[in-house]
């Protein structure tokens, strides 16, 4: 067998070079979980190929069949309640089922990798990163102790964690939510197989790093004729990436073809109410973000008809009947009945109605100021405990009344952080908080009490921010409570009702526990939960990236409808850079602690003047592949600098493509550059 070597400087299997035979076929798979309630009938006749060196993006909403299609192909199903009753999956000429457990083995993680979604219950919590990975660089490469060591430096320097030498001895728990991530990329790219499946590989992490590790991905698979099948609800990174599209809807293909056919020529509505609902970067903000309304089907029900007629503005009596996956026009398949009137432009998506609004600030004083504040963690213990982390340095802003202020910036930046001090989670160790005029620093237990009130926060993960041994109508009922909000039961009940309908819930759902909703009905009682308190403002932390691409706009057009109604102000924490442009009126930059720029939204997406910013919104995908494949996304330079050892100057420095030896030396003040619009460099 021949070796070439690899760009990651690990020695692979030259491919096969019968470049026209699939590496991956799948043939009419069904996967079924059984359970108390009925059969699950999770995947239903899914059929696709994948060929060598081909990135293929399996995309559609939550419980669609996504995953459970990527688990049939590994083998990794339980086997207490799954079973694949019918089907057939073949990979590089072996048929997949037909193999015993021991030589499943072999090709996991040497031929086949997985690149799972939740990385904290993929990692083993008692092992060291280093450990986890190198063992299989030892056990299917053979490499010994130094090349395995040697390695995994180089995978995670690839995949942008700093100081990897010393991260190697760490354990998971030690690292944030996108660095873990980046240690399972790492893991799957280690043995370079000759299929990755990425599952939400790219959900916890910044644009920029997203970027790198999808271009990193994406020249493995050109290079060594990799395959990669990439499953996402985020339809930029589809576009800029995908060679062909697969969309599932209710375990069943609802259309395939190729990616540039999918996104400017959709021939089933699921399709096109999917491109819909997505904020762009690249065109202005509409009146409201198009949703697909209801909810998927049950699939423990049988369907008879077409599964997405409930749901679809153009059903007709033959909608009753279940369509076939017919060949389109386009090249692709669609499983639906008027899919030729929709090739003919009869059938078109209705843009929403109503004109762009601006949620602007309701009066000239401040909700909310913030001056100067910092907040600094020491770290390590005894003699070591002068050293500390300064997550947040010297930041000032001020929210208005309905006003939404967006945050944005790379993980470790200190948005959260700014969120929790705010909340009067943390206790600032510089700097002041007024909120409605009353200092939080100095304010007495009555005013904190107060402020509890007035403050509120959504969280990024409902299901774990949600007590699940609590009805809905418990944890949406438990602060009228315990602030006398209502004076009895029947008037709390009424009202918890009220807060149900106001975020989109039938009354009954109070019955209801947390594990029995959708991810975006508990983000749903989430929001009526923090509506509960009468709020004049609420910190919203990541409060839609968990979210399919139509449930995030239902929530995003909640929140901006409840914004209208109420006059809420928000704090706006994301790192989708599409969705803060569509929800915030102003939008501050943050880099390493501190804010590099600040402007309107319009201004700062237009114009931006900070070096940082720019390189933001180069990485950050447009869902158009026309647009995608004919510009190179400017990737980020050099490694993040450890929190313990800043650099001196800018702390941008060490990245900034125009620093020069000025900026190695002096912090750049924040000033204002043009009316409105400032920004933290010398250079502009």
């Amino acid at each position: 067998m021949n070796i070439v070597e690899t760009p990651l400087g690990a020695q692979a299997r030259e491919p096969k070079t019968d470049a026209a035979a699939p590496l991956l076929e799948v043939v009419d798979l069904h996967t079924e979980f059984v359970t108390a309630r009925g059969i699950v009938r999770a995947v239903e006749g899914v059929s696709f190929t994948v060929r060598r060196g081909e990135v293929v993006a399996i995309v559609g909403e939550s419980g669609s069949g996504k995953s459970v299609t990527a688990l049939s192909i590994m083998r990794l199903l339980p086997r207490q309640s799954a079973r694949i009753p019918k089907g057939r999956i073949v990979f590089d000429g072996r048929s997949l089922l037909d193999l015993d457990d021991e030589q499943m083995r072999k090709l996991r993680g040497r031929d086949i990798s997985m690149i799972f979604q939740e990385p904290m219950t993929s990692l083993n919590p008692i092992l060291t990163i280093g450990l986890q990975i190198t063992e299989p660089l030892k056990i299917h490469l053979g490499m010994t102790d130094a090349q395995a060591q040697a390695r995994a430096v180089e995978l995670l320097g690839l995949v942008g964690i700093p100081d990897p030498e010393g991260r190697l001895e760490q354990y998971p728990h030690q690292f944030s939510g996108g660095m873990r991530q980046r240690v399972m990329i790492a893991i799957g790219l280690a043995c370079n197989p000759k299929l990755i499946i990425a599952d939400e590989p790219t959900t916890a992490l910044d644009v920029t790093i997203q970027a790198q590790i999808l271009e990193l991905m994406k020249n493995l698979s050109r290079k060594l004729n990799i395959a990669l099948i990439i499953i996402t609800h985020n339809l930029g990174v589809v576009a800029r990436y995908a060679d062909r599209v697969i969309v599932l809807y209710a375990a069943r293909v609802a259309e395939q073809g190729s990616a540039d056919a999918v996104f400017h020529r959709p021939r089933h509505p699921y399709s096109m109410g999917l491109l819909r609902s997505v904020p762009r970067l690249d065109r202005p903000r509409g009146a409201k973000l198009e949703t697909i309304e209801g909810l998927p089907p049950n699939l423990v029900d049988g369907s008879s008809g077409c599964r997405f007629a409930p749901r679809c503005p153009y059903r007709i009596a033959v909608c009753d009947q279940e369509p076939p996956l017919s060949p389109t026009d386009t090249g692709g398949f669609s499983r639906c009945h008027r899919h030729a009137e929709i090739a003919t432009g009869k059938i078109t998506w209705a843009a929403a109605e109503g004109k762009a609004e601006i949620t602007a600030a309701t009066s000239a004083e401040p909700l909310l100021s913030v001056r100067n504040l910092s907040k600094y963690f020491p770290v390590g213990g005894g003699w070591r405990r002068d050293r500390v982390v300064r997550a947040v340095e010297d930041v000032s802003f001020d929210i208005f009344p309905g006003e939404t202020l967006g945050l944005v910036g790379e993980s470790g930046c200190g948005k959260t952080t700014v969120g929790r001090l705010i909340l009067h989670l943390e206790t600032p160790t510089k700097g002041s908080i007024r909120l409605a005029g009353i200092d939080l620093a100095s304010a007495t237990a009555a005013d904190l009490k107060t402020m509890r009130r007035k403050v509120q926060v959504i969280f990024q993960d409902p299901y774990s921010s949600l007590n699940p041994r609590m009805t809905v109508g418990q944890i949406v009922g438990e602060p009228l409570h315990v602030y006398r909000i209502v004076p009895g039961a029947q008037q709390a009940e009424a009202r918890v009702a009220e807060l149900l309908e106001n975020v989109g819930l039938r009354r009954e759902m109070a019955e209801r526990y947390p594990h029995q909703l959708s991810g975006g009905q508990r983000q749903r009682v989430g929001i009526a939960r923090a509506l509960a308190m009468e709020p004049s403002f609420i910190v919203c932390d990541e409060a839609v990236s968990a979210l399919d691409v139509s449930i995030q706009g239902q929530i995003i057009n909640l929140l901006e409808e409840l914004q209208r109604k109420y006059g809420l102000a928000y704090l706006f924490i994301a790192h989708d850079l599409a969705v803060v442009r569509h929800i915030s009126l102003r939008v501050v930059v943050m880099y390493f602690g501190r804010i590099m720029e600040v402007a309107d939204r319009d201004t700062l997406y237009r114009e931006p003047l900070h070096p940082y910013t720019k390189v933001l919104l180069d990485a950050a995908p447009v869902p158009d592949p026309t647009i995608e494949k004919g510009r190179e996304p400017r990737l980020i330079k050099g490694e993040l600098p450890s929190h313990l050892a800043p650099p001196a100057g800018c702390v941008f420095n060490t990245r900034c493509p125009i620093a020069s030896q000025e900026c190695r030396e002096v912090v750049p003040p924040l000033e204002q550059k043009k009316p409105g619009h400032y920004a933290a460099c010398i250079k502009v």
